[in-house]
This record gives structure tokens, sequence and C-alpha cells, in this order.
């Protein structure tokens, strides 16, 4: 089992960037698929970007393609979505999440339970 933290999240204006991070604790963390989602008020957690356990392959949604990138670092059981060119429908609470199964780590369905997230917002 993977425990999760996130932080690096912020106020920020439009056009601005910032580094999430979520720290996993587990030795098994190298073999998990990481997911990063997104909630905004009133709407649906939605999914944002996944990367493989070994980083060979990565997926984002339409609405952040080309802005934010998922990295991971294995050795330090850290996964960082770097988020450019940020707008202010960016504003949420960004969570990480972990899967065994790189397809079904996008699926928010899949979890049963939630970290605290790290809270996002931009302004205009």
């Amino acid at each position: 089992q993977v425990q999760l933290v996130e932080s690096g999240g912020g106020l920020v204006q439009a056009g601005a960037s910032l580094r999430l991070s979520c720290a996993a604790s587990g030795r098994t963390f190298g073999s998990y698929t990481m997911c990063w989602f997104r909630q905004a008020p009133g709407l649906e957690r939605e999914f944002v970007a996944t990367i493989s356990w070994i980083a060979d392959s990565t997926y984002y949604s339409d609405s952040v393609k080309g802005r934010f990138t998922i990295s991971r670092d294995n050795a330090k059981n850290t996964v960082y979505l770097q988020m450019n060119s940020l707008k202010p429908e960016d504003t949420a609470v960004y969570y990480c999440a972990a899967h065994q199964n790189y397809y079904r780590c996008r699926l928010e369905y899949e979890y049963a339970y939630w970290g605290q997230g790290t809270q996002v917002t931009v302004s205009s």
C-alpha cells in the first residue's frame, strides 16, 4: 500500500507556473503508475495526467496537454506536476493517486480514499 501527500499549491496569477509534488511512502512506489486528478468547486473530480512506473509513457487530459508535464523520481518516491501557462479554470484541489494498472489509474472511481490534496488558485 502506498500513502501519498501532495504539496506545492498556491495562489498565482494567470500565465504563471507552479510545480506540485506528491511524496509517497512505501518501498513499492516504483512499481505503481501515478496519476494526478483535480476537483474544482462544485464539479466532479477529473483526471489530469498519468505516468507509467518507469516513466516511459505519459498521458494528459485535453485541457492540460501542452501546458502541464508529469514526471517522477523513483529514487525520491516522488511524482511531480509542472504546470505552466496557468489559467483561472485550472483552479482546483489537486490530488495524486497510485495504481498498479496504467490505464485504470486515470479512472476516478477506482479509488475509495483520497488525501488532502493541494489547493491551486489562479487569478485572472
